[in-house]
């Protein structure tokens, strides 16, 4: 789906296309009145990057996709292995290797499902835990090294912002056209990746 046609079908008078950083069509946001224009590409970009700095942890063995799956499943719980592979959007040949990686560094475990003796559920061990919480607390270390470079003013505006940012996350249908984007500055980090925090 063309930029131009997302304009169209929100129809949506705030919405006008931009030039991105590439010098191709990007997406913004027209303002209204005084309102600032949202430059849409370098806010993806800007994302994108914090994201995969906040995924440099030390913890080593742990692939984006394994850490986002141990990430649900340390905050559904115990779950069948269906359900792991549709929260994820993975397909059942991925989920089997990933599952076996996960199992096989002690971080999950599977149980026989009570009510399906022919299916299996898959539940955090400690162990997967811990390191959980290890990863969440290196990751808001690290945000918090690089708040202090900002001024005193950016991290008003950050604040400010941070409802907003918390709300576009959480925005459903916000993922919809990530299988057309594939663009260079894509962290292709998924839903799951904010459960990690």
């Amino acid at each position: 789906m063309s930029t131009e046609s997302v304009v169209s079908e929100a129809d949506d008078p705030g919405l006008a296309l931009a030039a991105d950083e590439a010098g191709g069509p990007g997406l913004g946001l027209a303002p209204a009145a005084h309102d600032p224009v949202i430059d849409v590409a370098r806010l993806r970009v800007a994302l994108a990057r914090l994201s995969r700095k906040l995924r440099r942890h030390e913890i080593a063995g742990l692939t984006p996709t394994q850490l986002a799956a141990l990430a649900t499943v340390g905050t559904s719980g115990p779950m069948r292995l269906g359900d792991l592979a549709a929260a994820e959007g993975i397909a059942p040949s991925t989920l089997t290797r990933l599952v076996t990686a996960l199992e096989d560094s002690g971080y999950v475990r599977r149980c026989a499902d009570p009510s399906d003796a022919r299916a299996s559920t898959l539940a955090i061990t400690p162990h997967g835990q811990d390191v959980l919480e290890r990863i969440r607390s290196e990751s808001t270390l690290v945000l918090a090294a690089s708040l202090k470079l900002l001024t005193r003013a950016q991290r008003s505006a950050l604040a400010e912002a941070l409802p907003v940012l918390e709300q576009l996350a959480e925005a459903p249908g916000a993922s919809a056209a990530s299988g057309s984007s594939g663009s260079s500055g894509s962290s292709g980090s998924g839903p799951a990746e904010t459960r990690s925090r």
